[in-house]
């Protein structure tokens, strides 16, 4: 089988927000943010994976599409949470995401 890069960052990705998250939720401040992150990185990996297995080629470029969306929501909260966060989430942030 082909090794499909896209699919293996995202997912990547995906284990390490679930890391990020756990540690942001020992701080009760962090919770519905985390959250949130949480869920939107994990839905990118769901929707890259998705779309190897698309049906046609619209239904791979929508999935992809939408793939792309919950980046850029992924994004703003890591940028919401840095800049709203205490010093100690923005360095859990930065050790996280540079490692992805």
């Amino acid at each position: 089988m082909e090794k499909n890069t896209l699919k293996d960052k995202t997912f990547q990705l995906s284990v390490s927000i679930i890391y990020l998250y756990r540690q942001l939720c020992n701080n009760r401040g962090n919770e519905v943010l985390a959250r949130q992150l949480l869920r939107s990185a994990t839905s990118i990996g769901a929707n890259v994976r998705e779309a190897v297995y698309g049906v046609s080629r619209a239904d791979f470029i929508a999935k992809l599409q939408i793939a792309l969306k919950e980046t850029a929501e992924t994004e703003y909260w890591i940028e919401l949470l840095q800049e709203t966060g205490t010093s100690a989430t923005s360095l859990i942030i930065r050790k996280t995401y540079r490692g992805v």
